[in-house]
């Protein structure tokens, strides 16, 4: 979709566009009122990029006031700030035309602007200014966590990043103290889906601890949430209570006796499992155990449960290994995938060892070292930043995110190999990583990724896990090429591509919704149908999922109207504590709580879902749905599905995505 902004704008030089906007500015602020309206544009398009850019926040806000008083606004409801409302600002942001959104986003920037002391502005008070941003940050809390939604990642492009980086601008003037309570509710429903990337969250929790700890937070009930998170972090044990600092840390423990050590253990554990966040202590102890011959204490470290210490145990040198020489402070989120990789047993299946002892040698080749060094740094070796990233990718399968990037397909194929097949997700990445190149097949045809051109993927992910940012961009092209491969076929591409991409466990039976040549509903009803007798308990004889099964939707926002096509993958069909049979599935985006219009809210917590898991009763997805695989005539059950029950998934379905789609 088309932002106005070109995304290889995003790059180019701000010094440039400043210069561009101050002479947009003065020609504005010399116009006679009548002449004003086609200035605006202009200036509001100049200031579109200039947000896009780094530094053009700062720019903007000290150019806020003048922006005002030139008239951006004139003519606009923002030329009257007083009469704003909170509640409609991400009504805004979520459905108005980037025209729409520059003008919102210089709307706040004036009124932190008149909140600082900054601007002033006739009937908005300093007070009254900064409770409105406190609402609006309030009533954004996704922006604050970068919890990138499918639909504004469509549709906004780089403005959608400078849209959440404002956000953050704002909440570093404003502060925490009224939209903490909310903060911290929005930090537990983020974890309970336990992502394998964490950094915003420890971020906002760093914040929470410094406001805190400043006095100048009320937070009333959500004491004891905060308090969890930031003990958490800073200060899971008695020992580490009082944020020492990692080297004093080590001295105490070189005075603790074995009991206490235990003791230590087990408090640092649970800290880890209750919040699925890992402190820096944390990653320092089990370091400290095995080099201080103390081994047997590291499965109470882990917190792991009689599966994992069996794995831990024919495992011992592989995971004092990994230990050693992934686990870091700066790595120590890739603890809770260790955890994770051996409680899931898959140590056990024969490729998976020798994988792992072949990417703990791996030296990166110069490309993968790039993709990496530009996300984490050089605190340590890309080799590190890898292999920790891998312990994260196969611990945390359902984990993975896209982050800001059009990649749910190839973010889907890691994480569906992580989940079954493992040993291929190793072949693949040690092959990017050491030789810069991947090689799959295409109907018996080979593709090399480094033939290729770039695709839809950036060259370098700059909001990824490292597995992502080294495999992702090879993934892309390969998939780009099956989809040439196709082009001329007249059907969805994906009837080829999902078995040939993910893996021979990809139903061979295709079932499509809409006709291809004319984009309208095609045989709907009988699409329905086929869902229901593959996978409902019901009508298929209560056949389980074995292989979880890519499948496509077509996205809506929380207007129902439709955005685009999502790639997802289907894991299980069950019925939830109150008897509603749901389907449990796994969503690339980072955050998976999404409301898609109509009454249907995507649950990630309390509708038995398993970590990572997004679930909907079974008819709403339905409705979402635009493409599945089965195996053909092989699940068919013995019940017919009631025509009613088909008759409300056309009715969800005719009344969001499929609007448009329904023959007269």
């Amino acid at each position: 979709m088309n932002t106005g902004i070109e995304s290889s704008d995003v790059h180019s030089d701000l010094g440039r566009l400043t210069e561009k906007l101050e002479h947009a500015v003065v020609q504005l602020e010399q116009a006679r009122a009548f002449a004003k309206s086609n200035l605006q544009s202009r200036v509001v398009e100049i200031a579109g990029r200039v947000l896009t850019r780094d530094g053009g926040i700062e720019h903007l806000y000290a150019m806020s006031p003048r922006l005002d008083a030139a008239g951006v606004f004139a003519g606009s409801d923002w030329n009257s700030p007083e009469g704003l409302r909170p509640s409609l600002v991400q009504l805004t942001l979520r459905d108005g035309k980037p025209r729409t959104i520059v003008l919102e986003c210089l709307s706040e920037l004036r009124f932190l602007a008149v909140a600082t002391g900054r601007a002033h502005h006739p009937g908005l008070s300093p007070d009254g200014a900064r409770n409105f941003l406190t609402q609006v940050l309030a009533l954004n809390l996704e922006r604050l966590f970068g919890a990138v939604n499918e639909v504004d990642r469509v549709r906004l492009g780089p403005l959608d990043t400078a849209v959440s980086n404002l956000f953050r601008f704002l909440l570093d003037h404003v502060g925490f103290d009224d939209i903490l309570t909310s903060l911290i509710d929005e930090i537990w429903r983020i974890l309970a889906q336990r992502p394998i990337q964490v950094g915003h969250v420890k971020s906002m929790v760093t914040q929470i601890a410094v406001t805190l700890a400043n006095g100048s937070g009320s937070l009333g009930e959500a004491r004891l949430g905060a308090d969890r998170l930031i003990s958490a972090l800073f200060g899971p044990t008695q020992n580490c209570r009082d944020d020492p600092g990692l080297e004093l840390y080590r001295t105490r423990l070189e005075s603790i006796d074995l009991p206490g050590l235990e003791q230590e253990a087990n408090g640092l554990a649970r800290a880890m499992l209750d919040t699925g966040l890992v402190s820096d202590y944390h990653a320092a102890f089990v370091r400290w155990l095995l080099e201080n011959g103390y081994p047997e204490l590291l499965a109470d470290a882990l917190g792991l449960s009689n599966t994992g210490r069996d794995a831990l145990r024919c495992y011992t040198e592989l995971t004092h290994r990994l230990v050693l020489d992934a686990i870091h402070p700066d790595t120590s989120q890739a603890l809770y995938g260790l955890v994770n990789l051996l409680e899931r047993g898959i140590l056990y299946a024969p490729p998976i060892a020798p994988g792992l002892w072949r990417q703990i040698a791996l030296k990166p080749a110069p490309n993968a070292t790039k993709a990496i060094t530009s996300i984490y740094g050089t605190s340590l070796s890309a080799s590190v930043f890898l292999l920790a990233g891998t312990i994260s990718v196969l611990g945390q399968p359902l984990g993975i995110g896209q982050g800001n990037n059009p990649t749910c397909q190839s973010a889907r194929a890691i994480s569906m190999w992580s989940y079954g097949d493992p040993s291929y997700l190793l072949y693949l990445l040690y092959h990017a990583a050491r030789y810069d190149t991947i090689l799959m097949h295409f109907e018996g045809q080979p593709i090399w990724s480094a033939e290729l051109p770039d695709a839809l993927a950036a060259p370098t992910l700059l909001d990824a896990d490292p597995v992502s940012a080294v495999l992702v961009p090879h993934l892309d092209r390969v998939y780009a090429e099956m989809g040439r491969r196709c082009d001329d076929r007249g059907e969805d591409p994906h009837r080829w591509i999902n078995p040939e991409f993910h893996g021979w466990w990809v139903g061979s039976e295709f079932i499509i919704a809409v006709d291809i040549a004319t984009g309208a509903l095609n045989n709907y009803d009988e699409f329905v149908r086929q869902f229901f007798v593959s996978y409902h308990p019901f009508y298929n004889r209560n056949q389980p999922i074995i292989h979880p099964q890519p499948a496509g939707l077509a996205v809506t926002d929380s207007t129902a109207q439709f955005v685009g096509w999502h790639a997802i993958t289907l894991i299980r069909v069950a019925l939830d504590q109150e008897g509603v049979m749901r389907v449990y599935f796994y969503n690339p985006n980072n955050d998976s709580g999404q409301n898609w219009g109509n009454g249907v809210q995507v649950s990630t917590q309390g509708h038995g879902e398993r970590f990572g898991e997004a679930s909907l009763p079974f008819p709403e997805l339905v409705s979402r749905l635009y493409i599945f695989h089965d195996e053909p005539g092989d699940s068919m059950g013995d019940v017919a599905v009631p025509q009613a029950e088909i008759d409300a998934v056309r009715e969800m379905a005719a009344t969001s995505w499929a609007a448009s789609r329904v023959s007269a």
